[in-house]
């Protein structure tokens, strides 16, 4: 069925012969390792996490777009079709990959002194550490210029106090990448972003449970009581919002490309199901009403995967704007959703099941569809693009 979809609109020769190999493992790996345990673990709310760590080190995804330190170097297109694999099982599966690769691991490698890659990059790359990426705060999501998490300065050291909240990896994590407020809240000038092991005495990490999406993933809160942190904790070369904001389209950029996978498998399942479900003595998939929804689907399918395409191609020009990146992720998102919950009525009551992955990722792409930006900001961003109006405060 992935190749029907593909050929329908010739994507694969968008693509190397090497990315869509590395499609392929990536999918095997999922195949094998990944989606016969998925609805366990999303019934549970609970995940290997560390061993799945291992085993995507192990495949070489984690940070797989970075160059060095023990990083695959691939092309952004290859880590987007990774991505389309990986959130095709699970978005948990994906966010797992992006929050370490994307933004931790990328905000060391962007903005990190070579001591601190030297001794974070390797280890996260192979799964040996997990890191995750400390923005956003219980009042200050979209506003990140307001956090109220504070890095003062003690002698040669910092300290830092405040919450962090909706954190993936944040209580399996082995390093934190906090960005914090250095001079008065609002000044977004005065962000900079710290490098801090988990063991650090004042840092805890609760996990959030009950959880309704994500939840074969591992969330939860960062509280920071006087966390205690040498001069060389600080990632020197990130002032600002520029810094956290360029980890942000990083990860922003997979998830253009992983919610096809989840509206992939979506319409895939719809259109096995459909086939054997009869009707009024008919095939399901024979009635006109359900085939106008599968040709809607598909067409919507496609034109995500050609967008995603065309945005990776710009990634490895390196013209790509942040624009271009809420382009894709506003409408892939968006689209992904309509897929599953379409894709859900084609299943009527056997697609609320854990049987089938179509409610599971519904859920998901609901919590994909808000993090990373939401889709109002990112209409914003398109909006002041097109008017160079700032209507943020509007």
């Amino acid at each position: 069925m992935t190749t029907a979809l593909n050929e329908l609109f010739a994507v694969d020769r968008l693509f190397s012969a090497e990315e869509l190999a590395i499609a392929a493992t990536v999918r095997d790996f999922v195949a094998r390792d990944i989606t016969p345990h998925l609805a366990g673990w999303y019934e549970t709310g609970e995940i290997p996490a560390r061993d799945l760590a291992r085993g995507l080190g192990g495949l070489g995804v984690l940070g797989m777009h970075l160059q060095g330190y023990d990083c695959a170097g691939t092309s952004a297109k290859a880590y987007g079709l990774a991505c389309l694999e990986l959130e095709a099982a699970d978005s948990g599966l994906r966010s797992l990959v992006s929050v370490q690769g994307s933004l931790a691991m990328f905000a060391i490698w962007r903005w990190g002194s070579e001591e601190q890659k030297q001794q974070w990059l390797p280890q996260m790359a192979r799964g040996e550490a997990i890191g995750c990426f400390g923005l956003t705060e219980p009042d200050y999501g979209s506003n990140p210029g307001g956090m109220r998490t504070r890095a003062r300065r003690d002698g040669d050291d910092w300290i830092l106090n405040g919450n962090k909240m909706w954190i993936t990896n944040a209580s399996v994590a082995d390093v934190a990448v906090v960005w914090a407020q250095t001079g008065e809240q609002g000044d977004a000038r005065g962000v900079r972003g710290f490098v801090v092991p988990t063991d650090t005495p004042g840092f805890s990490a609760p996990a959030i449970k009950h959880k309704l999406s994500l939840r074969a993933s591992v969330t939860g809160e960062l509280v920071l009581d006087n966390v205690r942190l040498p001069a060389s904790a600080l990632l020197p070369e990130a002032e600002g919002l520029r810094g956290p904001l360029s980890c942000l389209n990083e990860a922003r950029f997979g998830i253009v490309f992983g919610a096809m996978g989840a509206a992939r498998d979506c319409l895939q399942t719809a259109i096995a199901y459909s086939g054997e479900r009869e009707i009024f003595d008919r095939p399901l998939s024979g009635f006109q009403l359900t085939q106008a929804k599968i040709a809607d689907m598909a067409l919507e399918y496609g034109k995500g995967v050609l967008l995603a395409a065309q945005l990776g191609e710009l990634k490895d020009a390196g013209t790509l704007t942040s624009e271009q990146i809420s382009l894709g992720k506003l409408n892939n998102v968006r689209e992904a959703i309509n897929i599953a919950r379409t894709s859900r009525t084609i299943l009527g009551a056997a697609g609320i099941t854990l049987e089938f992955p179509i409610m599971r990722h519904a859920n998901n792409l609901e919590s994909v569809l808000t993090y990373e930006g939401t889709s109002e900001v990112h209409q914003l961003i398109i909006g002041q693009a097109l008017t160079g109006q700032a209507a943020y405060r509007g």
